[in-house]
């Protein structure tokens, strides 16, 4: 049953978007604009899930932009991936493990599902988010900690299988209607950089005599991350048939990287990390920004919060046109105390100058919360949205997750998974929750399709006119029809430009999917024709 809360913001959404369609009225009237007509549709179908569902799996999306490649295939996938590469899983159905597999604490991984279907399903269990409680301190097993110590667990098959890990989000990014993923990932020379810097006995607190002392080694480890790179590529691709007659649809998701430093590492070992996945943004245009990862909440990187701060914003001045992402304010009341709640997002913007906040859950304990917020949705800071991650992590979920307050302040959102293999979700299920929970209506969730392309960290111009994503084109396409192949300064920006490109695709996709749902039939879309 709708709560009241719910109802009634229902109702403030529909009577919103009688306002936007009063503003954007073709000459045939409100009611037959197409993205009017979809709206309906979607509202109809708001209390039925299993229609919603279908309605909103094949809505396009645009891109997911807080990704991470670890996280995203499911365990069942990890596992069959285990086989393939003769690695282990514990007796214990506890973790997978490398080879060889001897002893009675290991068991061959290949056929497993077929052997040991118990096995399997305590592996499952303990891989991702199956079967756990949600929320920290539910019992039996916090749903934080559950959620963070699987990667652990997964480790050795997925730092030995990044291409495999490739080609299955591809594979998942097809499936959710998407054409972009812009996922957090990392050759191993990132990690082996950061090792090195912490071995030198270098000082954290002098970072100009660190840089000064590193700088020599980048370009070999670059080399080396650069072809990791490549063979990641290229093992993704055969795995789909890209070069063949039967190229599976994962092949037309373009991909982006995003480098990054573990937090939770002594601070030499943090700043080899940033210093290296900045240098690998700047030489290598398929890695496109940095961001800091590992629990927010954990003791060192809590400790250590301003002073991995001063470093981005070290290494953004030598590196000015890598755009960050930052994970901040993933945290909540109880997990920390409150002063640890007052102003990590504020940090991650004004001091690391982050373009996009991943998460920001905390924004209504941050001690300057109103003005951050005007200063955010001011300079187009946008925030992605993890709403089941939230949920599982931290308890935080409906009218207690912070969306609409971003919302009603004008900062820009996107829908995004984080770890949905880990969490047992996709990119629909987000919606779904954002529609069901949140209240969104279908404008809303094509705005948040469409910023997941414009606040993206894909190269080149944007198809829209600044702060106008999806009401004004640049000049450049203005007069351009989605109908037929652009030509002139339009074809030449789609040209040159992926962010363009990939924007211009998704309203083509818009158009069609608006125009197949005008056609639904009758049972499908309640009371529509």
């Amino acid at each position: 049953m709708q709560t009241p809360v719910l109802s009634r913001r229902r109702l403030a959404a529909l009577a919103a978007l009688g306002a936007a369609v009063m503003v954007t009225a073709t000459p045939a009237g409100a009611d037959e604009s197409p993205t009017y007509r979809t709206a309906e549709v979607m509202a109809e179908l708001r209390d039925q899930p299993p229609k919603l569902r279908m309605f909103l799996q094949r809505m396009p999306k645009g891109g997911d932009i807080h990704h991470h490649l670890w996280g995203t295939p499911w365990p069942e996938t990890l596992l069959k991936e285990a086989g393939r590469a003769g690695m282990c899983v514990r007796a214990d159905g506890s973790a997978i493990a490398p080879a060889p597999c001897e002893g009675d604490a290991l068991v061959e991984a290949e056929g497993l599902a077929q052997r040991d279907s118990v096995l399997y399903a305590d592996l499952l269990n303990a891989l991702s988010m199956r079967n756990t409680p949600s929320g920290p301190g539910t019992p039996p097993v916090e749903g934080h900690d559950q959620f963070f110590a699987t990667f652990d667990r997964f480790a050795p098959v997925a730092a030995a299988s990044s291409g495999a890990l490739l080609s299955a989000s591809k594979q998942l990014a097809a499936g959710d209607h998407l054409s972009y993923l812009e996922t957090i990932s990392n050759p191993g020379a990132v990690h082996g950089f950061g090792a090195m810097a912490q071995s030198r006995g270098l000082d954290a607190d002098d970072l100009d005599a660190a840089w000064q002392a590193l700088s020599p080694k980048l370009e070999a480890s670059l080399a080396d991350a650069r072809r990791e790179t490549d063979e990641m590529f290229a093992t993704a691709d055969k795995r789909l048939g890209c070069d063949g007659n039967n190229a599976a649809p994962g092949c037309d998701v373009t991909v982006r990287l995003q480098g990054f430093a573990v937090r939770t590492q002594p601070p030499m070992a943090v700043f080899g990390e940033l210093m290296m996945a900045f240098a690998l943004a700047d030489a290598d245009p398929r890695y496109v920004g940095v961001n800091i990862v590992a629990p927010e909440d954990n003791p060192v990187a809590l400790e250590d919060y301003d002073r991995h701060m001063k470093m981005l914003a070290f290494l953004s001045k030598h590196y000015p046109d890598v755009p960050l992402a930052l994970h901040a304010g993933e945290l909540t009341l109880g997990l920390v105390p409150p002063f640890a709640l007052r102003d990590h997002i504020q940090k991650a913007v004004d001091m690391a100058g982050a373009q996009r906040i991943g998460h920001g859950v905390d924004i209504a304990h941050e001690q300057n919360a109103p003005e951050l917020l005007q200063a955010m949705a001011d300079n187009n800071v946008a925030v992605e949205i993890n709403l089941t991650s939230n949920d599982v992590i931290l308890g935080v979920r409906g009218d207690e997750h912070p969306l609409n307050l971003y919302r009603d302040a004008g900062v820009p959102l996107v829908l995004a998974t984080d770890d949905q293999g880990v969490s047992r979700i996709d990119l629909t299920h987000e919606y779904e929750r954002a529609v069901t929970e949140q209240g969104l209506d279908y404008p809303a969730l094509k705005q948040m399709a469409r910023n997941s392309l414009e606040y993206s960290f894909l190269q080149g111009e944007s198809l829209w006119s600044p702060g106008a994503a999806g009401k004004a084109r640049v000049a450049a396409c203005q007069g351009a029809s989605l109908d037929v192949a652009p030509k002139g300064e339009c074809a030449d920006l789609l040209e040159h430009s992926d962010r363009a490109r990939l924007q211009w695709q998704l309203e083509q996709d818009l158009m069609r999917f608006e125009a197949q749902i005008a056609q639904w039939p009758k049972w499908l879309g309640g009371d529509r024709p």
